[in-house]
């Protein structure tokens, strides 16, 4: 029985492969619209080549669906690859921080299924979310070990939602910036028990304030969801857990300082939590240990930030590296072609790195535009994507270290008053929808090509893997 089912998903791959085929060759003179109003040739070569012929791309990942693929197993690393099922998982992702707080109300709460469900629809299988918010308006943790069960419950809510659309998060334990509360509400905590701190980066050296993060992992890894009675910690829903979105501390560029906090609280998750993956949430700044990639970084005051990419992933307990891609942010604001040329430079970069000197997977854990920048397009947008895109496709290829990356951010439609300028909204960008959806389409069909007990193995060329990758990169 086996050997039939192998034979008939071989004749609906070469059937699949030559109507494909037949409908890209009939539409390679067709022109695609910018996304301005104005049409272009497209160069398969150099962009991702979208077109009605996605229905039947999208159709493509049906038929590389294997029944193990169903099983829904924690997330695992075995070298530079995550894996599930024994099998490579290379993903297509997004953010979308405020779910939690959405899933308070009830009037909000369908907006997070929206989210999930447009996103499912494109392929995409992993979020990166928040699972805090500290003092603030719906505060999860109110004041240090003491919490709102309502936003809890509305936190169990966000996990069970995702879990529905076959979705794994990554969640993010605290804030360095003074939204939802961050290492500055730990702080002021910390001054109203009367402790002596100075600066915000006490969060990173204090005792007390050590103490009071611990407990909150401790309390949210501990959690049992009342909806599904699983623990977090043994939730596979979870992909991973981030220590802090984007840790700095500039009052000591040395690193040593925020080098110590990584040490001590990745090994105290892996404490609480040995199953899960942990990465830090870094921006992906090279540091004073390593002055030969300094190179790579946006601008000078990158490096005077207090992280050091290569020498914080070397820490005990931290499974893979995360970087971030803001070129309007770290570069300048006006869109140019130099923000294109750092991408390519910056990405590489930390895949070389993490194959090399880490031996671990690297996830883009950020990556996007805003629409606010001066000389922004929704071609430059679709462009920075595709770009980001084929470089991870190539990594992918040769079963390299770029595990995914997650787009900032998805957003549903009715919530664009929380737009900071970089919410993508798929119904409004068909454009970025379609080169979305065929990342989606080609990872899948990778992780599936693999998960077919290697058949035909993960790195050889056959027919079809040449087909859907070489001719359009």
């Amino acid at each position: 029985m086996e050997k039939l089912e192998l034979v008939y998903r071989f004749l609906a791959i070469n059937l699949a492969v030559i109507l494909i085929m037949f409908i890209k060759h009939s539409a390679s003179n067709r022109l695609t619209h910018n996304g301005d109003g104005n049409s272009e040739s497209v160069d398969s070569t150099d962009n991702y080549y979208v077109s009605p012929e996605m229905n039947y791309r999208c159709l493509l990942r049906n038929f590389f669906q294997h029944p193990e693929d169903e099983a829904w197993s924690r997330v695992q690393k075995n070298g530079n690859q995550f894996i599930v099922n024994g099998q490579p998982f290379y993903f297509n992702g997004f953010n979308t921080y405020w779910l939690m707080v959405f899933a308070v109300d009830q009037s909000t709460r369908r907006k997070v299924t929206e989210v999930f469900q447009q996103a499912s629809t494109v392929g995409l299988t992993v979020c990166r979310t928040w699972a805090f918010n500290d003092g603030q308006w719906r505060a999860l943790q109110k004041t240090p070990s003491v919490y709102d069960e309502e936003v809890f419950k509305a936190l169990d809510f966000v996990i069970n939602e995702a879990k529905k659309y076959k979705i794994r998060l990554i969640l993010s334990l605290v804030n360095n910036w003074e939204a939802y509360g961050g290492k500055s509400q730990y702080v002021k905590w910390g001054k109203d028990a009367g402790l002596n701190l100075t600066s915000d980066d006490d969060f990173f050296a204090h005792s007390t304030l050590r103490s009071y993060y611990k407990a909150h992992v401790k309390t949210v890894l501990n959690r049992v969801n009342t909806l599904t009675n699983i623990t977090y910690k043994d939730d596979p829903t979870i992909f991973a857990w981030e220590l802090m979105n984007e840790p700095r501390c500039e009052s000591d560029p040395s690193g040593n300082k925020l080098q110590a906090w990584i040490e001590e609280m990745a090994v105290y998750v892996k404490s609480v939590d040995p199953k899960h993956l942990v990465e830090i949430g870094l921006e992906g700044f090279y540091g004073p240990s390593t002055p030969n990639r300094i190179q790579f970084n946006p601008n000078a005051y990158a490096q005077q930030v207090g992280t050091d990419f290569i020498r914080n992933h070397q820490v005990l307990g931290v499974d893979f590296a995360s970087v971030h891609i803001y070129p309007d942010s770290w570069i300048s604001e006006t869109i140019s072609d130099a923000h294109i040329d750092f991408t390519k430079s910056w990405i590489q970069s930390h895949i070389d790195d993490a194959e090399n000197f880490l031996g671990m997977p690297v996830v883009f854990t950020e990556f996007g535009v805003s629409t606010k920048d001066p000389g922004y397009n929704s071609t430059y947008r679709d462009t920075l994507m595709s770009t980001v895109y084929k470089i991870l496709l190539n990594s992918t290829r040769k079963g390299g270290g770029g595990g995914g990356c997650l787009l900032w951010q998805l957003f549903p439609e009715g919530t664009d008053y929380m737009d900071d300028g970089y919410a993508v909204i798929l119904s409004k960008s068909p454009s970025a929808s379609d080169i979305i959806s065929l990342q989606s389409t080609r990872l899948t069909t990778f992780n599936s090509l693999c998960s077919w007990r290697c058949h035909w193995g993960c790195k050889k060329k056959h027919a079809l893997e040449t087909f859907l990758y070489h001719d359009e990169l």
